[in-house]
């Protein structure tokens, strides 16, 4: 909970160059999930995962561009992270 504080405080003193790096590394890593789940096949538990891992990541720019409290920011981030993390996990299994 304390690097989860520390990084809430950091990233509130400097959200728009945090959000910048944080939009290439969410967006890198949902994207390699994305193509790692289509190289699975195109099943409908194939959709469900791309499907989840493209609202993710929507979401998460979405609220940098509509520029939300930096709370909710990078709790979509960790969340976008966790997604697809998560996805591309289960796709190299």
């Amino acid at each position: 909970m304390e690097l989860y504080l520390k990084s809430l405080k950091a990233f509130e003193k400097d959200a728009r160059g945090y959000s910048t790096i944080f939009i290439i590394a969410q967006s890198c890593l949902g994207s390699v999930a994305a193509m790692y789940i289509l190289i699975n096949g195109v099943q409908a538990w194939q959709m469900v995962q791309l499907f989840l891992v493209t609202i993710a990541c929507m979401g998460f720019n979405a609220a940098v561009l509509s520029q939300q409290k930096p709370k909710i920011v990078i709790n979509l981030f960790i969340l976008s992270l966790v997604v697809s993390t998560v996805a591309l996990i289960l796709n190299l299994l």
